[in-house]
C-alpha cells in the first residue's frame, strides 16, 4: 500500500498542473499563441537549462558500472526498435507515427525517476539514478530526435536526421553539462577550487529557470489537451499506453530480475524501475511540435500513461519487494 500511495503522490501533481493549464485555456487566458511560445521556451531554454544542471550537480561519474549502464541502454534501444516496427500495425500517419513510436519508450527520468529512485532505495538509489540520466537522457533524445525526423518530417536522409540531433536543444543541454563536469574533474585534479555554480547569480539563474520548465510544460499541455481527441486517438492512446506502463516495465524490470538477479544491486533495481515504469517524457509535446510530431497526440500519452503508471510503478515495487531486491 505504501508503493501505491507513493505512486499515486508521484503523479497526483502532473496530473493537477495538467488540469490547470486545461481550465486556464476554458478560462481564455491561454491563447494559441501563447501555448506555441511557451513549449518553443520550454523546449529551447528551460529544459535545456535543467539538463544542464541535473548533469552538472553528478557528483562523480566515475564510479559508474559498465555492465549495469550497458543493460539500460540495450534495454531503451531495443523498446525503441521494437515500437518502430509495431508502431507501422497501428498508423501509417508520419506524424502520429513518430510520436507514437517516442511515447512507448521514453520516459519521464528526469521528472519523476530519480525522484522514485529515491523513494523506493534512499540517497544510493537517487546517486545511482543521476548517474544513469547521464546516459539514458541523451539515449531518449538521439532516438526521439531520430523517429521523428524520419516520421514526422517525411526524411530518411542520414544527413538531415543527424544535423536534427546536432541541433537538438535537450542534447545540447546535456553535452554542455558534460563539458562543465569534464571541466570541474580537471579542477579537481589540479587542485583548483572553484565549481561554477560556486557563483550564486549563475546557480540561482539556472536553479530558477529549471524549476519552470516542468510546471509550464505540463500547464501548456493541459491547455493543449482535449477530450474529443480521444475518439479519434483511441487506438493510438491505448496501444501506446499499454506498451509504456505494461509491456516496457515488465520485460526491462522482469529481464533484470531473471538474469542479473545476484549482480545488480537493489539501488540499481529502483533506478531500473525509474527507467521503465515511468509515464512518457513531458518534454515529448514540445519536441513533437517542434520537429513535425502529433502534439496533440502526444499530450494525450503523457496524461493517460502519467495515470496508468500510478499501478505500473506499484506493482514494480511491489513484486521487487516481494522478491527480496528491496
Amino acid at each position: 500500500m505504501d508503493s501505491f500511495i507513493f505512486a499515486v503522490n508521484a503523479v497526483a501533481p502532473i496530473i493537477g498542473l495538467v488540469a490547470v493549464g486545461y481550465f486556464l485555456k476554458k478560462f481564455g487566458m491561454f491563447g494559441e499563441d501563447f501555448i506555441k511560445t511557451a513549449n518553443r521556451l520550454v523546449f529551447r531554454v528551460l529544459l535545456p537549462v535543467m539538463l544542464f544542471s541535473n548533469v552538472y550537480k553528478i557528483e562523480n561519474i566515475k564510479n559508474f558500472e559498465l555492465g549495469y549502464v550497458l543493460y539500460a541502454l540495450i534495454g531503451v534501444a531495443l523498446f525503441f526498435g521494437i515500437a518502430v516496427i509495431t508502431s507501422g500495425f497501428i498508423t501509417n500517419e508520419g506524424s502520429k507515427r513518430g510520436t507514437l513510436i517516442q511515447g512507448m519508450f521514453r520516459s519521464n527520468y528526469a521528472l519523476i525517476g530519480i525522484p522514485l529512485a529515491g523513494s523506493l532505495f534512499g540517497e544510493e538509489g537517487i546517486k545511482v539514478a543521476a548517474v544513469l540520466s547521464a546516459f539514458a537522457i541523451p539515449l531518449f533524445n538521439v532516438l526521439a530526435v531520430s523517429a521523428l525526423s524520419v516520421f514526422g518530417k517525411g526524411t530518411a536522409k542520414p544527413k538531415e536526421i543527424i544535423r536534427d540531433i546536432l541541433k537538438n536543444p535537450l542534447i545540447l543541454g546535456v553535452a554542455a553539462g558534460f563539458f562543465a563536469l569534464v571541466i570541474r574533474e580537471i579542477f579537481v585534479i589540479c587542485s583548483i577550487d572553484f565549481r561554477l555554480f560556486d557563483i550564486k547569480p549563475a546557480a540561482d539563474i539556472a536553479g530558477y529557470l529549471s524549476s519552470m520548465a516542468t510546471p509550464l510544460a505540463l500547464m501548456v499541455l493541459g491547455a493543449q489537451f482535449e477530450f474529443s481527441a480521444m475518439d479519434e486517438m483511441k487506438k493510438e492512446i491505448i496501444f501506446g499506453t499499454v506498451m509504456r506502463c505494461v509491456f516496457v516495465p515488465a520485460v526491462g524490470i522482469g529481464a533484470a530480475y531473471l538474469f542479473f538477479a545476484d549482480v545488480f544491486s537493489g539501488a540499481q533495481f529502483a533506478a531500473l524501475t525509474a527507467l521503465f515504469a515511468t509515464p512518457v517524457a513531458v518534454s515529448s509535446v514540445p519536441m513533437a511540435q517542434e520537429m513535425g510530431g502529433d502534439p496533440k497526440l502526444a499530450g494525450q500519452l503523457i496524461v493517460w500513461t502519467t495515470v496508468a503508471s500510478a499501478f505500473s510503478v506499484f506493482f514494480a515495487s511491489f513484486a521487487l519487494k516481494a522478491v527480496g531486491i528491496f
